[in-house]
């Protein structure tokens, strides 16, 4: 069988073929297959196409008319890490960097995937659906490296940072990590992530997490993207709870030229809760998409998922998010709401919220507004002696309040504010933005 669409694809399945021998597990029977399954699903799908209905606003014909290379790690001497306080675990070019990362005396664990494989089976490949999701095809044929991080019960693990770095290359590289966490019963977690690279690098960043929160936990998951912005930043998501446990997730999607962030969420156990929030901050010449997939499997459990985004210069952005409420999920408390905010006539948004319910007692709703800047604002901030970017600045800030005060976690929302007011300097607008 040969793939759908050739070039970047065909490059891809031909490494597979040319590395299976010498990828991690590759001793270890069940990894063999899972690799082998997930090489043939992504044979069998290539990489999708705007004909397919979930990726009808995003063309990866870019992605997929690249060939990148493997990405080899060198020391890179520019990489300063200012110090935060916070254990931190850090990836450079997809690979774990252990002389990089700050790791003691936590109270619970966090492994290289690379060296932590043999201990895994059963776990690995439990949450992420690689015959539904082309991309967690094509990284569970060719995941290298990840992060393993497991709770204990009942313990609080406070803020871990999972920083991924890429380097300058002219190989166009690719790299495919495989995040793993797993929280047990009554256990705590916030995760700062943040993906970065230099401007000029063109790469493809392919991470996939799978998450489980067992009952009565929870996992803080703040998401920073800052990927260098000639890059592909292409996310799968996978997370189950169990009863009465929370994923609380907040995605700020900033860098790259491409970048999707998708997210598949199933609340598994009754009162388990999820909150998905997030701010796209869409710069010209950028495109942009979230696509969120929340399944109410148990009754009694409460979903909330606010998204803003803004768009400057020729960008597009995109929300699709599907909420699906199974015919058990009785006594369902959905709520979705995304808006957009167009700071140029060249900006699009494309936004399809969806609900398919089979219960009959539910509260369910969603919404989705675009817009552009209140001129009669603007003309009152103005008249009071506020130069004009400025006064763009506080209309954007009061626009994203909505979702910024959804953030709980007083970590994320620090980190949060670090990179919004780093895209608007970025941007050119004097004196930032600062999120209260």
């Amino acid at each position: 069988m040969t793939a759908v669409n050739t070039t970047g694809a065909g490059a891809f399945l031909a490494r597979h073929e040319g590395l299976r021998a010498r990828l991690p597990g590759a001793g270890l029977p069940w990894v063999v297959a899972m690799r082998e399954a997930a090489a043939a699903a992504f044979r069998a799908q290539g990489f999708p196409t705007r004909r397919v209905e979930a990726w009808r606003y995003t063309d990866l014909a870019a992605v997929n008319g690249t060939v990148f290379g493997e990405a080899l790690t060198g020391v890179d001497d520019a990489l300063a890490l200012p110090a935060t306080g916070n254990s931190r675990a850090v990836f450079v070019d997809g690979r774990f960097r252990a002389d990089l990362s700050t790791l003691d005396g936590l109270g619970y664990t966090v492994e290289s995937l690379a060296v932590a494989l043999p201990s895994l089976e059963g776990r690995l490949g439990a949450v992420a659906r690689p015959a539904e999701q082309a991309l967690a095809a094509l990284n569970g044929m060719l995941f290298e490296d990840g992060l393993v991080v497991t709770v204990p019960a009942g313990v609080a693990g406070g803020v871990l940072e999972l920083l991924s770095f890429a380097t300058l290359s002219d190989r166009a590289p690719a790299y495919h990590p495989r995040h793993l966490v797993r929280l047990a019963e009554g256990a705590s977690l916030t995760l700062i992530e943040t993906a970065a690279g230099p401007a000029a690098a063109r790469y493809l960043h392919n991470p996939v997490f799978e998450i489980e929160v067992a009952a009565r936990a929870r996992f803080n998951h703040g998401r920073l993207q800052q990927e260098g912005l000639d890059a592909f930043f292409l996310s799968t998501v996978y997370a189950a709870v169990a009863e009465g446990g929370t994923y609380d997730n907040f995605t700020l999607n900033a860098g790259a030229r491409l970048a999707r962030n998708e997210i598949h969420v199933a609340l598994a156990g009754p009162k388990a809760e999820c909150h998905m929030n997030g701010v796209q901050l869409v710069a010209d010449g950028q495109h942009a998409d979230t696509t969120t997939a929340l399944d109410h499997a148990a009754p009694d459990c409460a979903s909330r998922q606010t998204y803003k985004t803004v768009l400057a210069g020729r960008s597009r952005g995109v929300f699709q998010g599907k909420i699906l409420v199974r015919k058990v999920a009785q006594k369902t408390d959905g709520y979705q709401m995304n808006q957009a905010l167009l700071l140029s006539p060249d900006a699009e948004i494309d936004s399809k919220p969806q609900l398919e319910i089979y219960a009959d007692d539910v509260k369910c709703s969603h919404g989705a507004t675009v817009g552009e800047l209140d001129a009669d604002n603007l003309f009152f901030l103005r008249s009071r002696g506020i130069p004009l970017e400025q006064a763009k600045a506080i209309l954007v800030e009061a626009f994203l309040t909505e979702a910024v005060e959804a953030v709980a976690d007083e970590a994320i929302r620090a980190a949060l504010s670090g990179a919004v007011s780093g895209w608007w300097q970025r941007q050119g607008v004097a004196g930032g933005i600062e999120v209260a």
